[in-house]
């Protein structure tokens, strides 16, 4: 299977993202089927498999890409939060997912059928999005959306302190959001250096070719300085080592944030 590894590893470090995300939903399948077996079960699709394929833009993880909905580690691991852990799925708050992961955007979109107005996809080229625009200055108007989800972005920002800022505006008081990000957690501060443009340098420095930032444990303390309450969560913790390996969930951790309600509760 290490083949497999190499072709997929250059897929991403080769093929346009808006060509990967047209192509990955049926060529990931059609690999999967070499991975035939029940050792490993998708707690977003279900799909079970003897494990899943590797993943990585320099180095593949093992185990980490479900080749029935393409989710992730840390994709499994929110899906498992946000469907015990939050009242997202209970209800239709009006929803802002910022460069949509096609896994978790699948079962969003069913889910808000009935409402479609009120879930809303963005992303700067993606083909797959709603609306298109760069993070750093959104189109929308302040405390417009009860709920951000924007995994994965922040560290290919030019400015993430811009791009926090604009999602804290359009937030409501009260609502919250999700902001994943690749976390270094040897180091104690974020590592940020825009002198370094080639890419295998960076790729080599920031563990991907289009990453401006490695972020450290101040990670939660960078989402707090726009007026976020963060929250650090390692809720793979909450489960016993057999569900984290047949859920294959990694150890990324979450990081939920929330806009205050009132100026006292900051």
């Amino acid at each position: 299977m290490k083949i497999i590894a190499k072709g997929i590893r250059w897929a991403l470090n080769a093929v346009p993202r808006p060509w990967l995300q047209r192509i990955a939903g049926w060529a990931v399948p059609v690999i999967g089927i070499l991975y035939a077996g029940r050792g490993r079960v998708c707690p977003v699709c279900n799909t079970r498999r003897r494990e899943f394929l590797p993943y990585g833009y320099v180095t593949s993880r093992k185990d980490a890409l479900c080749p029935g909905c393409l989710a992730l580690e840390r994709h499994r691991l929110l899906w498992l939060y946000l469907t015990r852990e939050t009242t997202l799925f209970a209800t239709h708050p009006t929803l802002l997912h910022i460069a949509p992961e096609v896994t978790l955007m699948r079962r969003l979109r069913h889910h808000y059928k009935g409402v479609p107005e009120r879930y809303i996809t963005a992303d700067l080229e993606s083909p797959l999005a709603d609306m298109h625009f760069d993070v750093q200055s959104i189109p929308m108007e302040a405390e417009s959306v009860d709920v951000v989800i924007c995994n994965h972005l922040l560290e290919h920002v030019e400015s993430d302190r811009r791009a926090l800022s604009e999602l804290h505006r359009i937030l409501r008081p009260g609502g919250w959001g999700v902001l994943l990000s690749p976390i270094d957690y040897e180091r104690e501060h974020t590592f940020e250096d825009d002198s370094v443009t080639d890419a295998e340098e960076r790729a080599k420095i920031f563990g991907q070719y289009d990453h401006r930032r490695i972020y450290g444990r101040d990670y939660t303390q960078r989402l707090s300085e726009t007026g976020f309450i963060a929250e650090e969560i390692d809720y793979a913790a909450q489960f016993t080592e057999q569900e984290r390996e047949q859920y294959s969930l990694g150890n990324d951790r979450l990081y939920i944030v929330r806009k205050p309600e009132t100026e006292t509760e900051k």
